[in-house]
């Protein structure tokens, strides 16, 4: 007969089962409050060769290899490989850009609101805590049509970039909603923000970005409505009757006034 499982357990065991669990998931919620909790957790995945990958920046948790067990598991092929998902180099392409162009801006709106509602806590006698806004929130979406109209030569044209969308979205990394291409459960858990964001915003991929806030900026300049000043009236009603009829019928609209 088995012995009833602990909180821990059951944790490890529906991490496992569902790959991933949201940080509102009643065991997670308590393993990020429980320090024991935590603790026990990762040092039984430890005795597995396993770790708890949590991020305050994203909406879910998961599992990874410990890194000391990466060379047992992969080899030393493996490690040298650009990645252990079997992904061909243009679906890596393709997701180091996604995650170029949902993550990073996620993560400057997240600091931006978190530091304005710090500053406008700072009046309060007892400030309240205030975590970071979640992912959901603030993670924007990426245009499909866009993104086949910009990068479709580069990342195989239509057909290919389908099929790399596709094993994208199986592996968790995004997640598609008719036309936009939103943030997976994985995207920002798996990729090192600290090793991956410095080559992008520092390399290539750097004025690719600057180029397409440019657009969404413009974007935005360009839906908002004009605001166009009336002109103005003029004291003297008489004044404003010659301004509109113009120069006296059979007058030289080109002879100087002579003194």
């Amino acid at each position: 007969m088995h012995d009833a499982l602990d909180d821990a357990a059951l944790l490890i065991a529906e991490l496992l089962a569902s790959r991933w669990l949201s940080r509102r998931h009643p065991r997670v919620r308590r393993a990020l409050i429980d320090a024991d909790l935590w603790q026990t957790v990762q040092d039984r995945l430890a005795l597995t060769g396993l770790r708890l990958v949590d991020n305050i920046h994203a909406d879910h948790v998961c599992v990874a290899l410990l890194r000391g067990a990466e060379t047992a598991v992969f080899g030393e092929t493996g490690l040298n490989a650009n990645n252990n998902a079997h992904l061909p180099r243009d679906a890596v392409s393709l997701l180091v850009l996604l995650w170029s162009l949902i993550v990073l801006p996620k993560r400057e709106r997240q600091a931006a609101r978190a530091a304005t509602a710090e500053t406008g806590g700072q009046a309060e006698m007892f400030t309240a805590e205030r975590p970071l806004p979640s992912a959901a929130s603030v993670s924007p979406t990426v245009s499909y049509k866009a993104l086949l109209a910009d990068f479709g030569p580069q990342l195989g044209r239509k057909t290919r970039m389908d099929g790399n969308l596709k094993r994208l979205e199986t592996l968790g990394f995004i997640q598609r909603r008719g036309d936009e291409i939103g943030e997976g459960p994985l995207l920002d858990l798996l990729l090192d923000y600290d090793a991956l964001a410095p080559r992008i915003l520092e390399g290539a991929l750097g004025d690719v970005l600057a180029r397409t806030r440019q657009r969404a900026e413009a974007d935005t300049d360009a839906a908002a409505p004009e605001d166009r000043a009336a002109p103005a009236a003029a004291d003297d009603p008489d004044e404003a009757a010659k301004e509109t009829a113009g120069p006296p019928s059979g007058a030289d609209p080109h002879a100087k006034d002579e003194d």
